[in-house]
């Protein structure tokens, strides 16, 4: 594994590249590489670690980035969970990875999950040279996890955070440093996720680079991120990955994307709630399924040797 940096705008996102460890996915074109990012206020170093070295283990080249803003990477306004902007990053990250040496440039695969798992269905039906998409317990409606919240908070949660958001907002425009509040925690708490023992289940898997604190305007752009819009769009095999028992991003709008993407699709469900992902069996279970999605859509074409070799009369 080794540090990368690939701009972005006008600013450097930090990136790991772990390269692949076989050579069972090794074609004439070169290696495919699968393209990571964290979930909704999160960075490189958390949970999403063991995937990415479970796909480098496999065979495949991966490309974890830090979004702007967030870890490693430059960026300011410093936690602000700007999906446009990381979609943006997303695209940087895609067309740095198409640059590593051995790499397939046609064989580029997006990963990622909750929110992230929005960002790859956007990135994807906009660069249609995409390989693949992994999109694990997708944030694929904006307005449907706005309810949930609601569910999980109670009613005047959106109020505080409309207000939080507004407050900030405000602050943005004045040039003052941002008003932060928590990502994660309990019900009648300032946080935008709110549910119990949500703080304790994000400090388990947490990297020490992942702070508990966003920009409070992000609650004003929510209900806008809205990637089911966009699915009919995707052209390329998608696996999505829902929690029957999420009760941050609840699994129906993945449902729905999937049924939207027709044959292009494969929605496998399994029986957790949202950040269960990161961690013993469903974290297994979950990459194997990813694996096995890649390997039956990623066949590699013939190898270097094969290419170059004589063609016989009659073959």
């Amino acid at each position: 594994m080794r540090e990368i940096t690939f701009p972005s705008g006008k600013d450097q996102c930090s990136a790991w590249h772990l390269p692949a460890a076989g050579d069972e996915f090794e074609g004439a074109g070169g290696r495919p590489c699968v393209v990571m990012a964290p979930s909704f206020g999160g960075t490189r170093d958390g949970g999403l670690r063991t995937y990415a070295e479970g796909l480098a283990a496999a065979g495949l080249d991966v490309l974890l980035f830090d979004y702007r803003g967030f870890g490693g990477s430059t960026g300011t306004p410093r936690q602000d969970v700007s999906f446009l902007r990381q979609r943006q990053d997303y695209h940087a990250a895609i067309a740095a990875a198409r640059r590593l040496p051995g790499i397939d440039p046609a064989r580029i695969v997006l990963w990622g999950n909750s929110y992230a798992g929005g960002h790859v269905v956007v990135v994807a039906a906009r660069d249609q040279r995409v390989a693949a998409v992994i999109s694990m317990t997708p944030a694929m409606d904006g307005i449907s996890v706005i309810r949930q919240l609601a569910r999980n908070g109670g009613p005047l949660h959106l109020v505080r955070a409309t207000g939080n958001g507004l407050r900030d907002a405000l602050r943005a425009v004045t040039g003052r440093a941002p008003h932060l509040v928590p990502v994660g925690g309990e019900p009648g708490s300032n946080a935008i996720l709110v549910q119990k023992g949500v703080l304790q289940a994000y400090a388990a898997v947490a990297g020490p680079g992942w702070r508990n604190e966003v920009c409070a305007r992000t609650a004003l752009q929510v209900a806008f991120n809205r990637p089911i819009r966009f699915i009919s769009r995707v052209t390329c095999p998608l696996l999505v990955q829902a929690g029957t028992h999420d009760q941050l991003v609840p699994p129906a709008p993945a449902r729905r994307a999937a049924a939207k993407a027709g044959s292009r699709a494969q929605l496998v469900e399994y029986p957790i709630d949202h950040l269960d992902v990161y961690s013993g069996s469903a974290q297994a279970h979950a990459l194997a399924d990813q694996l096995g999605f890649l390997r039956s859509t990623l066949a590699p074409s013939p190898t270097r040797h094969e290419t170059s070799a004589p063609r016989h009369e009659g073959a």
